[in-house]
């Protein structure tokens, strides 16, 4: 074997969400922030994140997370999310996986019955309280970033589906959060592929006409995903997140649903205090709870907390032979959707 690359990953899942951590092989990016670093991937030099999640490396239906050192003295750590379209500022599920990884492994020191490790994220500081006992990490509590409104009622032309209201909100990155039966759908897995064509439909008209930006950290900007939302005659939250290039989150989505207690808020429906779970199209289940009223630039925002669990179920290296002539990886549209336009 003669590789001029090597990574090492360690395998993990939050509530059926593949959210693999980089364990070796990655030393640190360009960049002052991990939003400079962030930009660095999405803007300057984008092979690392082809190399790891394109085929025939990754696959559609997961992240990568890189772990890097922190550009903040109150961090433990710092992170960054690789996924199919770009690199991201932020992931609730994603999170759960690295702290998991983290202390699992003994990369970071596992207390019990708790332990903090504080996430320097592209997005801002993310404090995890994981909950721990006879060496295994069994929930990950995240303190999630401010989450805030930028528009109610947004409506849109979609092709083949008319006119569509969205609710625009940050929860960690943007969300265009749509009410599944406005469109007539359903969040069950049966309807995963109607869900996937109507969300990336939605996500390019809305990505034409729309182009939110942090009001406190101007890297962080752009709409990322479009999340059909629900709720169960038991009052508890249901959500599809859609994901670029073509495919349906398999956990409950952390931060998609940080932005729709921000909506939530705004609409006069929640209060601090209130705690709900949420359930994703596999009917896993996040926590979600309305910790407190703050402020970000001046505008109203909420502090969520989200938990739910992580397994680690598998551990393996990637590597490039110099010979290989797919070295930033390859999609098809038969695993990765119609949605190439939204690649970068």
């Amino acid at each position: 074997m003669r590789w001029s690359k090597t990574l090492t990953l360690v395998e993990a899942h939050a509530e059926g969400e593949v959210g693999r951590v980089v364990t070796g092989g990655v030393i640190d990016l360009p960049g002052r922030t991990m939003a400079d670093k962030m930009a660095h991937l999405n803007q300057v030099d984008d092979s690392l994140r082809r190399f790891c999640v394109f085929e025939p490396r990754g696959s559609a239906a997961m992240s990568t997370n890189l772990i890097l050192p922190p550009s903040r003295e109150d961090a433990d750590v710092g992170l960054i999310i690789l996924q199919g379209d770009k690199a991201h500022a932020m992931s609730g599920s994603n999170c759960i996986c690295v702290v998991t990884v983290l202390l699992e492994t003994g990369r970071l020191p596992m207390a019990e019955p708790e332990t903090l490790v504080r996430l320097d994220t592209p997005a801002g500081l993310v404090t995890a309280t994981a909950a721990c006992r006879d060496g295994k990490c069994e929930r990950v509590a995240l303190d999630m970033v401010p989450s805030f409104v930028e528009a109610l009622d947004v409506a849109v032309e979609v092709p083949g589906l008319g006119s569509v209201r969205a609710d625009i909100a940050f929860g960690g990155v943007y969300f265009a959060l749509v009410e599944a039966a406005s469109l007539g759908l359903e969040i069950a897995p049966a309807a995963a592929r109607h869900l996937v064509d109507a969300g990336c439909r939605i996500h390019r008209a809305l990505k034409d006409a729309l182009n939110p930006r942090h009001p406190a950290e101007r890297a962080v900007g752009g709409l990322a995903y479009v999340m059909f939302v629900d709720r169960r005659a038991d009052g508890e939250l249901v959500g599809a997140n859609v994901m670029p290039p073509g495919r349906i989150d398999r956990s409950p989505c952390g931060t998609g649903n940080a932005a729709r207690l921000a909506v939530r808020h705004a609409r006069g429906e929640a209060a601090p205090g209130e705690r709900l779970t949420a359930r994703s199209i596999i009917d896993s289940a996040f926590e979600l709870t309305f910790k407190a009223e703050t402020e970000i630039a001046g505008r109203p925002a909420v502090l969520a907390q989200v938990s739910g669990r992580g397994w680690i179920h598998g551990l393996h290296q990637i590597g490039l032979d110099p010979s290989d002539p797919y070295p930033d990886g390859y999609l098809l549209s038969d695993c990765w959707g119609e949605a190439f336009d939204l690649i970068h």
